[in-house]
C-alpha cells in the first residue's frame, strides 16, 4: 500500500492492542470449523460445540409464527450502537480443499425495551462456545448483565437465539461477544472468495457482497437496514496483500501468530453510522491508481495489477471526480467521506455495490480499455459509476426503513444516474437514452397482470427470497421512470431542492418513502408550483398500484379517456386497487408540432377541446415519453401521423418516432389497434438514419423474430427487414469510408451495429462476407485483432453461426485467454450464435462448471443460448434436467433466477410449452426462489403470446408478402 493514505500511528495504537489479543484464538477456530461442520450434520450438537439448531428447532418455519424466533425480523428490543469485528481470511486452502475464515465480534447495543430474549443473526456460522452458551454477554457502565439461560442457532430464520435468565433493563447498554469460523465459499454472497488466473498463477482474494442480507453470513449482527450503526474493522492478511474497507486504514503492522505464521494486520477508522448491507472489506493483491495527492476526495481504482498496468482503470478515474462533484451540487450537501475507493472484481453478482467508501463493481463495470471495449462498454461504465455513487447520498446516508421501500433507492440511483452521466459526458445525450435503456423495456413487464406495485407492504416482505425476488425492472428501471415523470412536472430544480431538504432532515437515519413527498411538497410551495393535487396523493397512484395507463385521445371530439393497460386483454387481474387502476395523468402534447399547455388527467374520462384538430393538423402526446403511460388515438390522427412520418419524420422529436413505433406494436399486442397499423410505422425507417427508432423498431420486430423464426413468415419478414435496413447500410458504408471509421456521434456508432447486425441476418449483399473476412483475418493472426471494439459482438457473432467447430474453438480459446472481461463478455454471448446443436450442448454443459465459465455468468450464457432459436429448446432441456444442481449451487436468492427465466421462456407460444411451463411449476414448486414471480410472468406471457399468434399469423404473413411484392 502506497503511502500517504494512513490514519496516525498514535490513534492506531488503540485498535492495534485490542486486535491482537485475539490472534490466536481466531487460529484455534479454524482447526474446529472442518470437524464440526461435518459434525453437526452428522450427530446431534453436545452443550460445548458450536450448534446448528435449538433443541426442537423446525428445519421450516411455521406458517404462523408463535415464538420470537420463528419471525423474520428483529423485535424493537435493541438499538446497536458499534461493533468491533476482526477477521482472518485463508486464501489458501485446507488439505481437505476447504476455504475458511475466522474471526470474532462485539457488538455494543442499548437495551429499548425490556427483554430475556436476544435475538441477532447469524448465518452459516460456526461459534466457539463459552460454558456451554455461543456467546459472552456484559454490561457496560458497571451494571450487571443477566445470566445466559440458553443458546441455539435457529437455521430457519437465521438467528443466534440467546435466552436469559432475568431482562436486560431498557436504556442500559450491553456488549455481546462472539468467537466463529464461517467458509469463504465461491457463492458470491456474504465474505466469499474470488478466484482468477494471472500469468498462469490462480490467484485468491476475500471480498463481500452484503445486500441485501449477508452480512450475518460474515459476523453476527442485526442485519436490517434500520439498524445503522458504527462500524471498526480489523483483517489479518498475508504479506504481498492489501486490506481495505469503508474507512481509511490505520497503519498496517506485522504481527506474528503462535505458530510462526508472519501476517499484516490491517486496522480500520470508525465508519460514518450505516446499515449492515453497506459493509465491505476485501484482501487482495491488487494494483491501483489514484486521484492527485492533496485532492479533497481520495479517489482509488483498484483491480487486478494487469488491468491497472494496462490502462483500464484510467476512465473510471477520470470520471468519478466530476461525477462526484455534479453530485454534490445536485444534492447540495458535500460528499461525506474523505475516501472513495472502487474496485473491479473478478467474481460479482451483480453490476457493482454502493458499499460507502468502498464501492464494488463487475470488471466490465469499472474497467475500460479504449483498444478493445466498445462505446457501449464505456456507456456502461460511466452510468453504473454514476449510479453507485448516487448512492452515497440516497441510500447510504439516508436509507430508506425497510426493503420493501427498495425501489426509491434503486429507481432514485436509476434515474439521476442518467444525469450524473450526462454532466461527465455531455455529448452523449445521456439524458434521452434513459427511454431506451430503461423504460420502454420496463413497460413491456409492468404491462403484465403478473406485475407488482413498486412499493410494497412491510408485511409482504419478510424473508430473504422476498427481498431478493425485488431486485427487479420495476424497482429500478420503473422506479426511474415514476421519478423521471416526477421531476418533469415539478421541475428538475423543484425536484433537486426536496432531495437537498430530505437529505438534510434525515442524514445518517432511516425513512419511508412518504418522507420524500413531504420534502419534495415543501419544495413545490416554496417554488409557487400549482399541482391538481399533493405530490403524495399524485404519486401514491404510480406506486401502490401496479400498471400503468393508456390514455386515448380522440382529436375529433377532444375525448380522453384511460385504462389499465394490459398486454394480454383476456388476462385477469386479481390483485384489487384502491384507486381501481386510475391515474393522475400529466399530459404533454403538440399539436402540428407546436407545444401545448400540460393537460393533467384527473378521471377516468375528461374532454379537452384544444385537443380537437383541423384537416390539415396532427396531435402527439407524451412528448419524450416524460411519462409512464401509452398514447392511442382515433384512426385519422393515426392516419395523419403515418403520413408525417412517411413524408417529414423529422418533423416529430426523436424519442416521439421511437414511442410511436413502441406504443403502435404494444397497442396491437394488446388488440387496441391493429397489427398492421403497428408495422406501418415501420416503413419510414428507409429514411431514417437516427438511433432510438431503428433501435425501438429492432426491439418491436424482435418479438416478431422470436414468434416466427420457426415459421412460413419468416421469410418475407427478413425480405421486408432488408430493405428497410439496406439504405442504413449504405450510409453507414460510406459514413465510415469502407467501415474503416468509427462514427463521431455516440449514437450512431449505435446504430452503425443496428446496421450491420441488421445487414448480415436479412442478407444484405456484402455483408456476411465483410463478417466472415473480418473473422478470419482474426483467426489468422490472434495477437491482432483489428476488429473495431464497436462491432465485435456483431462479427463474432455472425462469423460464428456461418462457421463450424473450427471457428466456435477459436472463440472458446480467445474466450479462456482474455485479459480485458469487456472483451470475454462479447465472445461469451457470441460462442452461443452457432447453429450446431451439439456445440451449444456442450457450451451448455459448460455453464455448470465454475473452471469454464465463472458462476456469475452461468445464467447470462444459458440466457445466450435460449436466444438462438437453434438452443432455445435446449436450453429449457437444460435448466429442467439441471434445476436442481442450479437452485442449489448457484444460490436461489440469486438476483439472475428470474432473469433465466424469463430468458428461456421468453419464445414460448404453443399450447405444449404452456404445459411445460406449469409441469415446471409443479415440479419445484418449494425450490423457485427469486425466480417465482418471473414464472408466473412466463405463463403469462405465454398465453398472450398464444392467443396473438392465433389472431395475427395470416395476417401478418400477408402484409410482409404485399411489402416486398410492392402490391399494398
Amino acid at each position: 500500500m502506497g503511502k500517504g493514505f494512513f490514519i496516525s500511528k498514535v490513534v492506531a495504537v488503540v485498535c492495534v492492542v485490542v486486535a491482537i489479543s485475539a490472534v490466536a484464538t481466531i487460529i484455534a477456530l479454524s482447526v474446529v470449523y472442518a470437524q464440526e461442520k461435518s459434525k453437526n450434520q452428522e450427530t446431534p450438537a453436545t452443550a460445548t460445540t458450536a450448534t446448528t439448531a435449538g433443541p426442537g428447532t423446525q428445519t421450516t418455519t411455521p406458517s404462523t409464527p408463535k415464538e420470537p424466533w420463528q419471525h423474520y425480523r428483529l423485535p424493537d428490543s435493541f438499538s446497536p450502537i458499534s461493533y468491533n469485528v476482526t477477521l482472518w481470511p485463508r486464501l489458501t486452502p485446507k488439505p481437505d480443499g476447504l476455504y475458511i475464515f475466522s474471526g470474532y465480534s462485539t457488538v455494543l447495543f442499548t437495551c429499548v425495551n425490556e427483554t430475556d430474549l436476544i435475538l441477532i443473526h447469524s448465518n452459516k456460522l460456526n461459534f466457539t462456545m463459552f460454558d456451554g452458551y455461543h456467546a459472552q454477554l456484559k454490561a457496560v457502565d458497571g451494571a450487571s448483565a443477566p445470566q445466559l439461560k440458553k443458546s441455539w442457532l435457529e437455521v430457519p430464520t437465521q438467528y443466534l437465539v440467546i435466552q436469559l435468565s432475568s431482562p436486560l433493563q431498557a436504556g442500559s447498554t450491553y456488549e455481546l461477544f462472539t468467537e466463529f469460523v464461517g467458509e469463504l465459499a465461491d457463492d458470491l454472497g456474504g465474505f466469499y472468495r474470488s478466484e482468477y488466473y494471472e500469468d498462469g498463477v490462480l490467484k485468491i482474494l476475500a471480498t463481500t457482497q452484503m445486500q441485501p442480507t449477508d452480512a450475518r453470513k460474515a459476523f453476527p449482527c442485526f442485519d436490517e437496514p434500520a439498524m445503522k450503526a458504527v462500524f471498526h474493522m480489523t483483517l489479518i492478511h498475508p504479506h504481498g496483500t492489501v486490506a481495505l474497507s469503508n474507512s481509511m486504514n490505520y497503519e498496517p503492522i506485522n504481527i506474528t501468530t503462535p505458530d510462526g505464521l508472519n501476517l499484516i494486520q490491517t486496522s480500520f477508522g470508525p465508519t460514518e453510522i450505516m446499515s449492515t448491507y453497506l459493509l465491505a472489506f476485501v484482501v487482495c493483491d491488487f494494483g491501483f491508481i489514484q486521484s492527485d495527492l492533496g485532492a479533497e476526495v481520495l479517489i482509488r481504482i483498484w483491480a487486478r495489477r494487469k488491468a491497472i498496468d494496462e490502462g483500464q482503470g484510467a476512465y473510471a478515474l477520470e470520471k468519478t471526480g466530476p461525477i462526484l462533484s455534479f453530485f454534490e451540487k445536485y444534492y447540495k450537501i458535500p460528499y461525506p467521506l474523505k475516501k472513495s475507493d472502487q474496485i473491479a472484481l473478478p467474481d460479482f453478482s451483480a453490476g457493482a455495490m454502493e458499499n460507502w467508501g468502498l464501492i464494488t463493481y463487475r470488471e466490465t463495470a469499472l474497467l475500460y480499455n479504449p483498444a478493445v471495449s466498445s462505446n457501449g462498454d464505456k456507456e456502461w461504465v460511466a452510468t453504473v459509476i454514476s449510479h453507485e455513487l448516487a448512492h452515497m447520498w440516497f441510500g447510504n446516508l439516508v436509507t430508506t426503513k425497510w426493503w420493501n421501500d427498495l425501489w426509491l433507492n434503486e429507481g432514485f440511483a436509476t434515474y439521476v444516474s442518467y444525469l450524473g452521466a450526462n454532466y461527465a459526458e455531455p455529448d452523449w445525450n445521456m439524458s434521452d437514452l434513459i427511454v431506451l435503456n430503461e423504460i420502454i423495456g420496463v413497460m413491456a413487464v409492468d404491462a403484465l397482470a403478473s406485475s407488482h406495485p413498486l412499493s410494497s407492504k412491510e408485511a409482504d416482505v419478510m424473508r430473504p427470497e422476498d427481498i431478493n425476488a425485488l431486485f427487479d425492472s420495476i424497482t429500478y428501471s420503473k422506479g426511474a421512470a415514476v421519478l423521471r415523470m416526477l421531476s418533469s412536472f415539478i421541475t428538475e430544480e423543484v425536484f433537486s431542492n426536496g432531495l437537498s431538504m430530505y437529505l438534510e432532515e434525515f442524514k445518517y437515519k432511516n425513512t419511508v418513502y412518504q418522507d420524500l413527498w413531504k420534502n419534495l411538497q415543501t419544495a413545490v410551495d416554496n417554488a409557487g408550483i400549482q399541482l391538481p393535487h399533493s405530490v403524495e396523493v399524485i404519486m401514491n397512484r404510480w406506486i401502490l398500484q401496479m400498471g400503468f395507463p393508456v390514455v386515448t385521445i380522440d382529436t375529433s371530439t377532444g375525448k380522453i379517456s384511460q385504462k389499465h393497460f394490459l398486454l394480454n386483454p383476456d388476462s385477469v387481474v386479481d390483485v384489487p386497487s384502491e384507486f381501481n387502476y386510475e391515474w393522475f395523468v400529466p399530459i404533454t402534447w403538440i399539436k402540428t408540432g407546436v407545444a401545448k399547455d400540460q393537460y393533467w388527467l384527473l378521471t377516468k374520462e375528461a374532454t379537452n377541446s384544444d385537443m380537437t384538430i383541423g384537416a390539415s393538423e396532427w396531435l402527439i402526446a407524451n412528448i419524450d415519453m416524460k411519462g409512464f403511460y401509452r398514447v392511442n388515438y382515433d384512426s385519422e390522427n393515426w392516419d395523419r401521423i403515418l403520413t408525417k412520418l412517411s413524408t417529414q419524420h423529422q418533423a416529430i422529436p426523436v424519442i416521439n418516432r421511437a414511442q410511436i413505433i413502441d406504443d403502435a406494436f404494444n397497442l396491437a399486442r394488446a388488440k387496441i389497434v391493429s397489427t398492421t397499423l403497428a408495422l406501418s410505422t415501420t416503413r419510414f425507417l428507409n429514411a431514417e438514419l437516427e438511433y432510438m427508432p431503428w433501435q425501438t423498431a429492432t426491439r418491436n420486430l424482435d418479438y416478431f423474430v422470436l414468434m416466427f423464426d420457426r415459421s412460413e413468415v419468416y421469410g418475407p419478414m427478413q425480405g421486408y427487414i432488408n430493405k428497410k435496413v439496406t439504405p442504413l447500410f449504405k450510409h453507414f458504408e460510406e459514413l465510415t469510408a469502407n467501415w474503416t471509421k468509427i462514427p463521431e456521434k455516440h449514437t450512431d456508432q449505435y446504430n452503425q451495429v443496428n446496421a450491420l447486425s441488421w445487414g448480415c441476418s436479412t442478407g444484405v449483399e456484402g455483408c456476411k462476407e465483410l463478417t466472415t473476412a473480418w473473422f478470419k483475418e482474426w483467426m489468422d493472426n490472434p495477437d491482432n485483432n483489428k476488429i473495431s471494439p464497436n462491432l465485435r459482438t456483431t462479427v463474432y457473432c455472425s462469423a460464428i453461426a456461418e462457421g463450424g467447430v473450427v471457428e466456435w474453438d477459436f472463440a472458446w480459446g480467445m474466450y479462456k485467454n482474455a485479459t480485458i472481461a469487456s472483451e470475454a463478455e462479447k465472445l461469451l454471448y457470441a460462442l452461443s450464435c452457432t447453429e450446431k446443436p451439439w456445440l451449444l450442448n456442450r457450451y451448455l454443459e459448460y455453464c455448470l462448471v465454475p473452471t469454464m465459465i465463472r458462476k456469475q455468468d452461468a445464467t447470462f450464457t444459458i440466457n445466450y443460448i435460449a436466444g438462438n432459436p437453434i438452443g432455445q429448446p435446449l436450453a429449457w432441456d437444460f435448466i429442467r434436467a439441471n434445476w436442481d444442481h442450479i437452485f442449489n449451487n448457484y444460490g436461489g436468492g440469486s438476483m439472475s433466477f428470474g432473469r433465466l427465466i424469463n430468458g428461456v421462456t421468453k419464445r414460448f407460444s404453443s399450447e405444449f410449452e404452456y404445459k411445460q411451463l406449469l409441469q415446471f411449476k409443479e415440479d419445484n414448486i418449494n425450490q423457485l426462489g427469486s425466480a417465482a414471480s418471473s414464472l408466473e410472468q412466463a405463463l403469462e406471457r405465454t398465453k398472450a403470446n398464444m392467443d396473438w399468434l392465433a389472431l395475427n399469423k395470416k395476417l401478418v404473413f400477408d402484409w410482409f408478402t404485399k411489402e416486398i411484392s410492392g402490391t399494398v
